[in-house]
């Protein structure tokens, strides 16, 4: 998440996001990048600059971190991509490109380097070399996903078409990418569960989330998150994918049962034919409001049926939710106060 200018002008943090696992977070500064632990909280790794980087990739706790620049004043250009040794501290590789650099994806064997209207995939290797060329509609945000798990090598990118998915099976150069038409309108946000079966999508209207099983490209659930316009930061799934949380620019959290979708709320008036097919929405059944409505990511806790917010102003928040649509916050504190190893 690019960090609104509105908080990194006071506390200049430019970027957050979590790793593979959502077990850790990574921030971008005006003066280097920091590393914390999700859940509990706790700051695992700093290392301050001269500069400011405007995105920091992790690859699940290793030591490899992809970093590009930007800010007020950039470490390196924004249109370079460094992978940096955190063991080291130092630079291992540098790729260079034509135009900015709008997002980076990690996995063990590839590094993949979203640009405006192309992605391209290079070897993780200590001289890179470049495999694949995928072209996409304009996208400025840089949205991808790589599956997380080693024995699924699935990329998800936008299509050519604005509202389209590809989905790439890096590990089978011989075949061709499939087509989802997720939605009418530009994408704003994809997101794969752990291994990589489902993968969930919102556009830039922001109302519904669609959920399209992998292997089939079909609809397995259609969600909606609300009546009007909103912009999704982030779109996580729990590790078992049994539930689905997201967070958007009015301020909350929505978080919805997909295993069993009956769960969620539904409109008395589900059913009747006569209706729109507004009235047989599943809507979330647990909404989290954010203090502040702060711009923020979510994902879900190491306790069961809890979920964290990273927010743009700095402060994390843990909160506890049951069943029946109830939450209470369990943790409030801002990490950019707290010091290596702790508060």
């Amino acid at each position: 998440m690019q960090v609104n200018k509105v908080f990194s002008n006071k506390n200049n943090m430019l970027y957050c996001g979590f790793n593979q696992d959502q077990g850790c977070f990574a921030c971008g500064m005006e003066n280097g990048f920091r590393v914390f632990n999700c859940d509990p909280l706790k700051e695992k790794e700093r290392h301050d600059f001269d500069g400011g980087i405007q995105q920091v990739e992790m690859l699940f706790r290793c030591n490899y971190l992809a970093i590009v620049g930007g800010g007020q004043n950039p470490k390196y250009p924004s249109n370079r991509v460094v992978i940096w040794n955190d063991v080291q501290k130092n630079s291992v590789i540098e790729l260079s490109f034509a135009t900015d650099v709008r997002a980076v994806r990690l996995r063990r064997d590839r590094i993949v380097v979203i640009l405006d209207t192309m992605v391209k995939v290079f070897t993780f290797t200590q001289v890179p070399q470049q495999v694949h060329v995928f072209d996409t509609c304009n996208n400025p945000r840089g949205i991808g996903v790589l599956c997380p798990s080693s024995s699924n090598s699935l990329l998800a990118i936008p299509g050519v078409k604005a509202g389209s998915v590809q989905l790439i099976d890096l590990g089978n150069a011989e075949k061709s990418p499939n087509l989802i038409e997720a939605h009418e309108n530009a994408i704003t946000c994809i997101s794969l569960n752990l291994d990589g079966t489902l993968l969930a999508t919102a556009s830039e209207k922001g109302t519904l989330i669609r959920i399209f099983n992998t292997a089939t490209c079909l609809l397995e659930n259609e969600l909606r998150r609300g009546t009007g316009n909103a912009y999704i930061y982030c779109i996580n799934f729990s590790p078992e994918s049994s539930l689905l949380c997201l967070a958007s620019d009015h301020g909350t959290i929505h978080i919805f049962n997909i295993a069993d979708p009956k769960k969620n709320k539904q409109s008395s008036l589900a059913g009747a034919n006569f209706l729109p097919k507004y009235f047989n929405s599943r809507w979330s059944f647990m909404k989290i409001q954010i203090p502040n409505s702060c711009q923020c990511i979510c994902a879900f806790g190491s306790d069961s049926n809890t979920v964290i917010a990273v927010c743009g102003d700095g402060n994390y928040y843990k909160f506890h939710f049951n069943d029946k649509g109830e939450s209470n916050r369990e943790t409030s504190q801002n990490f950019l106060e707290m010091t290596d190893g702790g508060a």
